[in-house]
């Protein structure tokens, strides 16, 4: 019966189809599933387990030729499995059993070496030291291993370490990376990223491209970019044009890039120079503007302004010490406490200097400058009989450490850009007390005639004691905010009390608004001025055009009737 069945069903046509049809249907599946195979990216599993143990013997071959095939024949296969063996090679830690020859990576604790496979990465066994043999690696072959290592990580999870790998090879500039590279980006799914990586292609296909064509669209794909790191390699480019004999109109092209290059990074430098000339000058503002209250409304040329300053930087250092045990370290609490604590001890000594020395040398200028030099010199012998001559560290509150990067090199630091912050709050609070209180009404009308004031019953020397004392506690203020940026030493006011008198005479005496507009000027044409001609004589041609300033103007920028100007 069975066989009838079968010769029945050999003779049926309808069977015979449908035969055919599933042979073929198989087929077609087993050749699409090879075709999807072979175009699977060598990701994956380039190596089964004992072909990347044979691979891996080459690692120990006498040549530092043959070892570098073999490294950049295990990162060329991108087998994930290869990044572990190739970083224990660069750190020293791929050894060669002796029982077996077979490699492991090591990991030493105490006299022990735990051997570590490199296919499954588990432990399988430990020795002594003379039971195994360290592979050597010279600089050579360091730097063979580290380009690998970046190749390899471009197929990491971690879109991090994606990233630094990128960034390495954007360095490096390896024609031979140029396979990996494309493999990565058709396996890329961050825009970000995937256009870093369409730029590191650029980059090699511009030395490295076999047509003109190549070149040329690598060469648009630079001019888009504004960063330094493409300007040196358009400028290298160029500069090797001749020699590598490239076509004229790839050359044109590059010198083209290369002009529209520089000039976006010049102007980027330009706004890199004004925010530092402005972060200068919300320093000398913060310096400066106690100076210009206590100069323009009493006519005291105060040598000891710098020393206020000091005291408001120490007295931060003694505020972060004292809550050392209550805050931790970095804590914002502390710089809040400061503020108010510098304003009133640096006032504070204001006063006193004010009614112990100064009040007894009004009208007599030159006797209040030697008077305050000498109560500058006791106060900075007495903060160093207190705390020492050495410097002391203040430390910064988390916000403002770290800094706003972007790639075209341009650095925004956060303490300085809160130091910028600072200042603007410390002026507008002046502002508002010289406008909306009666002290500073008082102050105004002693500023503007000393003589109708006391006659209407303002108590000038009153007004004089508490001028002064705000003045110095600014200054106090300022010791805050420059604790931030500097070290605290008993020399730090000298750093800046040639620098307050030159923004108070240039913005015109008394006059708030003026130290504002002085103390940003020379901030940002100091800063500009720098490059050209360095930190020292940058200063002495602000000092000389200053100077040449006076001549012409005697009264500064803006200037206000005060006591000076009637004696």
């Amino acid at each position: 019966m069975r066989n009838d069945m079968f010769s029945m069903l050999r003779r049926s046509p309808f069977c015979i189809q449908q035969a055919r049809k599933v042979v073929l249907g198989f087929g077609l599946l087993f050749a699409c599933l090879l075709i999807f195979a072979t175009a699977l990216p060598k990701g994956a599993m380039a190596y089964s387990d004992e072909e990347l143990r044979i691979v891996a013997e080459g690692l120990n071959a006498k040549s530092a030729t043959q070892k570098i095939k073999v490294i950049e024949e295990m990162a060329a296969d991108g087998d994930p499995r290869v990044a572990p063996i190739l970083r224990a090679m660069l750190e020293g830690d791929l050894y060669v059993r002796e029982s077996d020859e077979h490699i492991v990576i090591t990991r030493k604790q105490g006299k022990v070496y735990t051997h570590i496979d490199i296919v499954s990465g588990e432990e399988v066994g430990e020795s002594g030291s003379k039971e195994i043999s360290k592979i050597k690696v010279n600089n050579r072959l360091r730097g063979v291993l580290r380009d690998a290592l970046a190749t390899l990580n471009l197929f990491s999870s971690d879109l991090t370490t994606r990233t630094n790998a990128v960034e390495q090879i954007m360095d490096a500039r390896d024609p031979a990376m140029l396979p990996l590279l494309l493999r990565a980006i058709d396996r890329e799914e961050n825009e970000t990223l995937l256009a870093r990586m369409e730029l590191a292609r650029a980059t090699m296909a511009l030395a490295a491209g076999e047509t003109t064509e190549e070149r040329l669209a690598a060469i648009e794909v630079l001019s888009s970019e504004t960063t330094p790191q493409i300007r040196a390699v358009l400028s290298q480019f160029v500069a090797s044009a001749e020699a590598e004999g490239y076509e004229p109109e790839v050359v044109a092209a590059a010198e083209d890039a290369l002009e529209s290059v520089e000039g976006r990074l010049s102007t980027w430098q330009t706004v890199g120079d004004v925010y530092r000339g402005i972060s200068l000058g919300s320093v000398l503002l913060l310096a400066a503007v106690g100076l210009a209250i206590t100069f323009g409304v009493m006519g005291v040329i105060n040598m000891a302004h710098g020393e206020m300053i000091m005291i408001g930087a120490y007295t931060t250092f003694m505020v972060q010490q004292a809550l050392g045990s209550f805050l931790p370290s970095g804590s914002a609490w502390s710089l809040v406490i400061s503020v108010p604590a510098a304003f009133l001890v640096a006032g504070a000594v204001g006063v006193v200097i004010e009614r112990c020395v100064i009040r007894f040398l009004y009208g007599r200028p030159l006797e209040t400058l030697l008077a305050t030099w000498g109560v500058s010199l006791v106060l900075q012998q007495a903060i160093r009989t207190i705390f020492g001559a050495t410097n002391q560290q203040v430390t910064a509150p988390d916000f403002m450490s770290g800094a706003i990067e972007f790639s075209t090199g341009l650095v925004l630091t956060y303490n300085r850009l809160w130091i910028i912050l600072f200042s603007i709050i410390v002026v507008a609070g002046i502002a508002a007390v010289l406008r909306y209180t009666a002290f500073g009404l008082q102050m105004r009308a002693v500023t503007q005639n000393r003589r109708m004031a006391g006659s209407v019953g303002i108590r000038t020397g009153y007004v004089d004691a508490l001028t002064f004392g705000l003045g110095s506690g600014i200054a106090g203020i300022a010791g805050v905010a420059l604790s931030q940026i500097s070290n605290v030493s008993p020399n730090l006011g000298q750093t800046y009390i040639i620098d307050s008198f030159m923004v108070v005479v240039f913005g015109g005496v008394g006059n708030l608004w003026g130290t504002v507009l002085g103390a940003f000027s020379l901030g940002i044409v100091n800063k500009f001025l720098e490059p050209m001609a360095g930190a020292v004589l940058a200063k002495i041609f602000v000092l000389i055009a200053l100077i040449l300033f006076i001549q012409k103007r005697p009264k500064g920028l803006f200037a206000l009737k005060g006591r000076a100007v009637e004696a």
